[in-house]
C-alpha cells in the first residue's frame, strides 16, 4: 500500500474487501493482528467483533508469525532504483515463498501461545 494506513483505509481496502469475506468462509478462523494504529481503530475494531480474535498482549513480538516470514525475504531483497522496482520485487518474492514454511509457522501457534503463557509474558524461545 502506498501512504499512510488509517484505520479507515485499513477497514476499507483490507477488512471489508479481503478479510471479511476470507473469514466468513472459515467459521472457526480467529483473526490476529498486532496493536498497530489502525488495527486499533474504533472502525476495524467494530467490524472484527464479528469474527474470533486472539487478544494481542503488549510488547509481544514472541507470537507474530509473519515476523518469521518477512526475515528471509528482507534477506533475499535485491537492490531496488525506484518504488515500482521495490515492489515488483516483494511481490515476486511472496509469490514464491515455500508454503510448507508458512503452514508450519500457522500450526506452531498453539505452542507459540502455550510457551507464551508459561513466561509470563517474558520472551521466549520463539
Amino acid at each position: 500500500m502506498r501512504g499512510t494506513l488509517t484505520g479507515q483505509r485499513y477497514f476499507d481496502d483490507i477488512l471489508r474487501p479481503h478479510v471479511g469475506p476470507f473469514l466468513n468462509g472459515l467459521p472457526e478462523a480467529n483473526v490476529q493482528q498486532d496493536n498497530a494504529r489502525p488495527h486499533t481503530a474504533r472502525v476495524a475494531q467494530d467490524f472484527l467483533r464479528h469474527f474470533q480474535t486472539l487478544p494481542w498482549p503488549a510488547r509481544s513480538p514472541d507470537l507474530s508469525p509473519v515476523e518469521y516470514v518477512w526475515d528471509p525475504l528482507k534477506r533475499q531483497m535485491p537492490s531496488c532504483h525506484s518504488v515500482h522496482d521495490l515492489e515488483l520485487a516483494v511481490q515476486d518474492l511472496w509469490a514464491h515463498l515455500p508454503q510448507d514454511n508458512s503452514i508450519c509457522l500457522i500450526n506452531s501457534m498453539k505452542d507459540r501461545v502455550a510457551v507464551y503463557i508459561a513466561a509470563g509474558g517474558g520472551p521466549t524461545r520463539y
